[in-house]
């Protein structure tokens, strides 16, 4: 398949020049040994001028499937609570998403919640291979960037995930408020799990409305095969549509958070294997040199 050249003006050469003149990702800086990083897969719905809207009206877009609505804004105000760095992600999850593994048949979506992705149906290898060098791989390298920065000083960092989830799927509301997603190491998943439903207002889903046992995704890549604690975090949508929600989320969660961070165990590298299947074996003295 060739790449979609949605409009007739610019040439190719524009176009790649407009790709790389197009950031993948976004770094929020923060202190090296605060122990914590933060990520954020969804974070945006925006697309390299190459590709228009991928055939879609733009109110798609803005819909869940785009992104994670809110996610991008709970984590920077998290950030700057915390004093912590943070990774976003800076192109939209039907470009190709990048808390999928390069194996996943779900990295680049056809179908979305109903909506047929018109530059994604006939997508081939190729475009495939240009969306991860371009995009997907540029993001994670900067994740494994910063946990190699953070680890540097002496602290192995936690890290923390922050996704949204839609109130209702298929007809059927969803009863939680907040859900913890992971998949072996309980380290950071039980605490702050107990901590969020000590907090007597929310329903706390535990690997809800999705499991966090996914092979290759973002956390199985940086957290379960490096042996880093690690958590996935689901907000659901409507209490963090607008800032003063996404700003009240990260509130709660910046007073959670240090008092779970000071654990001992939660900034050690300790191997759980996954519920996935066997994890390769990886030198943990030689990641914890990288």
């Amino acid at each position: 398949m060739r790449r979609p050249d949605l409009s007739d003006e610019p040439s190719p050469a524009e176009l790649d020049a407009a790709d790389d003149a197009f950031h993948p990702f976004e770094r929020i800086d923060g202190e090296a040994a605060a122990g914590l990083l933060l990520i954020c897969d969804h974070a945006s719905n925006a697309l390299p001028a190459r590709y228009g809207t991928l055939g879609l009206p733009p109110a798609e877009l803005e819909r869940h499937i785009g992104y994670d609505i809110g996610a991008a804004g709970v984590t920077r105000a998290l950030a700057s609570a915390l004093g912590c760095p943070a990774v976003l992600s800076h192109f939209s999850r039907l470009l190709i998403d990048p808390n999928r593994g390069e194996d996943d048949p779900t990295l680049v979506m056809r179908l979305s919640d109903g909506a047929i992705v018109p530059a994604n149906r006939h997508v081939d290898e190729a475009e495939i291979a240009y969306r991860l060098d371009h995009f997907h791989r540029p993001y994670h390298r900067a994740v494994t960037a910063e946990i190699a920065r953070m680890t540097a000083t002496g602290v192995v960092p936690a890290i923390f995930s922050v996704h949204s989830f839609t109130p209702v799927w298929r007809g059927s509301p969803r009863p939680w408020h907040v859900a913890l997603l992971w998949d072996l190491d309980p380290r950071f998943a039980r605490p702050l799990i107990e901590g969020l439903e000590a907090q007597g207002d929310l329903i706390v889903g535990d690997n809800e409305p999705y499991d966090g046992a996914l092979k290759n995704d973002c956390l199985y890549r940086h957290g379960t095969v490096t042996g880093l604690a690690h958590v996935l975090i689901e907000i659901r949508q409507d209490l963090i549509a607008d800032l003063d929600g996404q700003i009240a989320w990260a509130d709660r969660l910046a007073k959670l958070l240090p008092g779970i961070l000071a654990g001992a165990e939660l900034h050690e590298r300790r191997l759980f294997g996954s519920r996935t299947g066997p994890v390769a074996p990886l030198d943990i003295a030689e990641l914890t040199a990288a």
